[in-house]
């Protein structure tokens, strides 16, 4: 379970205990959709310091199949894995389907993306599928309320959350060996979100997590609902910000009392050219990395950094080869992960306010190395 170990601000550090090892917090989960974190072995998230794995229930259940995954042993066996892995409910892309969804009391129908069936997701379907899968921490089914909403639409959404949380917790029982964390909707309405966390604090879960963020609102939005929610939720539980963010993001979150997060935004974006250091965002296409003989941080002792240069890297991307993503992904991922256990250890030490001031003075910081 979750243990507090100390506070710097209301920045937290803690510690997660899952059946599949220990998660030291605030953590960074990448995100390994399909059973893997694009252009990464199991072997090269370890080397990266990856502690927990974030698997997603809408896509494994559609291939290969859940049942598929439990007769071959679960998702760890499955993929190679052998620390924690968090599962998603599968709400958050039946939310990105549209209008190719629709939305009941009982759950939701869609037609598959992969052959066009009709498939039929509900809060006992998801805790089914997680449960298959045999997730570390498993994800209420929840409707990620759509931005913009009226106040009205989103409490009609965070209703049906709520009442599908109770469902959950009814299908995910006692004997189930994952943790369960219900999912805090109610769009960017202070009220809402407030009465949403009051309603599964009185249904009990394992952890709470931070839902219908990151989904087109302003970072003045966000940071309204975070500070206007997270000082009100149970200081005994962990509690994770879904789908976010930039490095400053999480300094953010941390700062307000976040323990962990996911994103696609480190993998995504380094195939896609971008590279996360303590001088800011980079863009290795640029054609000032052509013959840039230096590392892409030299802050930074990663694979990466310690063994190719800017412009072999410019080179791998303009030729579109899957080494470019390779090392731009491990890169992307021991920077994430390097923050995270800056941040850990400022918390322990008292410095947290100091180690922001260093960052962003970084970041803030040109680049003078080409």
């Amino acid at each position: 379970m979750f243990e507090l170990l100390g506070t710097d601000g209301a920045a937290r550090r803690g510690r997660l205990t899952t059946a599949h090892g220990v998660v030291e917090t605030p953590v960074f989960m990448p995100c390994g959709t399909y059973g893997t974190v694009k252009a990464m072995t199991p072997a090269a998230l370890t080397e990266v310091g990856t502690q927990i794995l974030l698997g997603n229930t809408f896509h494994l259940m559609l291939r290969p199949g859940d049942e598929a995954v439990r007769d071959l042993g679960g998702l760890h066996r499955f993929m190679n894995w052998p620390g924690p892995i968090l599962t998603d409910s599968g709400g958050f892309q039946v939310w990105s389907l549209g209008e190719l969804r629709r939305i009941s009391e009982e759950g939701v129908t869609f037609r598959s993306p992969v052959n066009g069936d009709r498939v039929e997701l509900t809060p006992e379907i998801s805790m089914r599928v997680q449960r298959n899968l045999g997730a570390d921490v498993v994800m209420q089914f929840d409707e990620c309320t759509p931005y913009p909403a009226t106040e009205a639409q989103a409490r009609e959404s965070m209703a049906l959350s709520l009442r599908w949380a109770e469902r959950c917790r009814r299908a995910y029982g006692e004997g189930d060996p994952g943790l369960l964390f219900g999912i805090v909707q109610g769009g960017m309405f202070d009220g809402l979100r407030r009465e949403s966390l009051e309603g599964l604090l009185a249904l009990g879960f394992d952890g709470y997590a931070i839902g219908g963020l990151s989904v087109g609102e302003t970072k003045a939005e966000m940071d309204g609902v975070l500070t206007g929610l997270l000082p009100h939720m149970p200081v005994e539980r962990p509690r994770y910000l879904m789908g976010v963010g930039t490095p400053m993001d999480l300094v953010r979150g941390v700062e307000l009392g976040v323990d962990m997060f996911d994103c696609v935004m480190p993998t995504r974006n380094a195939r896609n050219g971008y590279a996360f250091t303590s001088r800011g965002t980079l863009k290795i296409r640029n054609a000032r990395h052509r013959h840039a003989d230096v590392p892409l941080d030299a802050a930074c002792g990663c694979y990466t950094c310690a063994n190719f240069s800017r412009a072999y890297l410019h080179h791998l991307d303009r030729c579109g080869e899957i080494l470019g993503s390779i090392l731009m992904t491990t890169h992307n991922l021991a920077y994430y992960h390097g923050l995270m256990a800056r941040l850990r250890a400022s918390i322990e030490t008292g410095t947290f306010r100091s180690l922001i001031e260093t960052l962003q003075n970084g970041w803030n910081s040109p680049d003078e190395s080409v």
